[in-house]
C-alpha cells in the first residue's frame, strides 16, 4: 500500500500491542508518562483495527479524543479521522482543527475554540519544536486507510491560529508537516516521576532573496526592538512573513508582506506575542508596545497586517 510518502510495506493483519497492562498500577504508571515522538517498537504504517488497539500500542492513548497530550508537556499524538469539517490532509502537511466547542450530537461547532488543554498541548509543541504522531482514520479522504486507524509517522507543529469556521465560529488551527527521517529527535519520556531528556530544537528559517533584501534596507535592524545582531560572519536578522507562506493562508513572499526582525521578535510575531495596526503602533503582551520602525522605501501592505491580527483576534 502506497503512502502519501513512502510505501509502509505493512504486513497483512499486523497488530502490535506492547503496551497493553492487565496490571492496574502498570497501567496507572504508563499513564502518567507523556510519550513524545516515534515509537520504536511500532514502526511508520502500522494499522489498527480500532480505538482501542491503538490505545493499547501506546501510538494514541485515548479512546474517544483527537488530541493527546497536557499543555504544560506538548501533544504526544492527534486522530485523522473526519470528524471535523475544517480539517484539510495534504499528505505531506496536514491543517487540523483544534477541540472543543462542538456539539456531539450533531457534530457541528456551537462554540468559539481557545487556546487551552489539549489546544495548548499543540501550541507547547510548536514552541518546543517537538514531533507529534499523526494517526489516520479509515476512507475520509484519499491519503486514508480503507479501514481502521493507520500511524503515519510524526510532524512538527509548523505554526498554529485562529480563524471562523464553516459554522461561524472561531476555531483553532494547526499546520502539521511531515517529519524526514534525519529530522527526527530522540523520543522524549516525561512523567511526575521522570527526568526530562534534553532536546535540541532547530526552527526552519526561511532566507529568500527578497527577505535578504529587506533585511539590507534596514540594515539588519529588528524593526521592533532596534537591535542589530553582530556575528562572527556578519550581521544577523531574520525575515518575518506577515501573511504566512504557504497553504492555507498563501502569503506572497513579497517586500511588502516581510518585516526584518530579531529572532526573538520573529518567534513572538509568528506566535502571536503582538500584532501590528494601521498605524504601525505594535499591541503586544507582556510589555511589548511602542512604533514599528519603518523607512520610506519599504512599504508595508495593509491588508497582510489585517490578516495576521485577524489569526490572534480575540486570544
Amino acid at each position: 500500500m502506497e503512502s502519501p510518502r513512502r510505501a509502509y510495506g505493512v504486513e497483512s493483519g499486523a497488530r502490535r500491542h506492547p503496551y497493553r497492562q492487565t496490571d492496574p498500577e502498570a497501567r496507572e504508571s504508563h499513564e502518567e508518562q507523556v510519550l513524545i515522538g516515534h515509537l520504536d517498537q511500532v514502526a511508520v504504517g502500522t494499522e489498527f483495527e480500532s480505538r482501542r488497539s491503538l490505545y493499547d500500542a501506546g501510538v494514541h492513548r485515548a479512546l474517544q479524543a483527537g488530541i493527546v497530550g497536557r499543555a504544560a508537556e506538548g501533544a504526544e499524538s492527534i486522530v485523522l479521522s473526519g470528524g471535523y469539517p475544517d480539517d484539510e490532509d495534504f499528505g505531506e502537511f496536514v491543517i487540523y482543527t483544534g477541540s472543543g466547542g462542538r456539539d456531539p450530537n450533531t457534530g457541528r461547532q456551537v462554540a468559539d475554540q481557545h487556546f487551552v488543554k489539549q489546544n495548548k498541548a499543540l501550541v507547547t509543541s510548536h514552541l518546543r519544536g517537538l514531533p507529534v504522531r499523526v494517526i489516520r482514520g479509515g476512507r475520509h479522504n484519499e491519503f486514508a486507510p480503507h479501514s481502521g486507524f493507520r500511524y503515519d509517522g510524526t510532524y512538527r507543529v509548523g505554526r498554529y491560529w485562529r480563524e471562523e469556521g464553516r459554522d461561524g465560529f472561531q476555531i483553532c488551527r494547526f499546520r502539521l508537516e511531515a517529519l524526514a527521517p534525519d529530522e527526527l529527535p530522540d523520543r522524549i519520556t516525561s512523567s511526575k516521576v521522570v527526568t526530562r531528556s534534553a532536546v535540541t530544537v532547530q526552527r526552519i528559517v526561511r532566507d529568500t532573496a527578497m527577505s535578504r533584501r529587506v533585511k539590507g534596507w534596514h540594515g539588519y535592524c529588528c524593526q521592533v526592538c532596534g537591535i542589530t545582531l553582530e556575528c562572527i560572519g556578519g550581521l544577523y536578522a531574520e525575515g518575518a512573513h506577515i501573511r504566512p507562506l504557504g497553504k492555507p493562508h498563501n502569503g506572497p513572499d513579497t517586500e511588502d508582506n516581510l518585516l526584518c526582525l530579531c529572532p526573538n521578535h520573529h518567534v513572538l510575531f509568528d506566535a502571536g506575542g503582538f500584532t501590528i495596526d494601521e498605524a504601525y503602533l505594535i499591541d503586544g503582551i507582556d510589555g511589548i508596545d511602542g512604533k514599528l520602525r519603518t523607512i520610506p522605501r519599504h512599504q508595508l501592505n495593509q491588508k497582510h497586517l489585517e490578516y495576521h491580527r485577524n489569526l490572534w483576534r480575540s486570544e
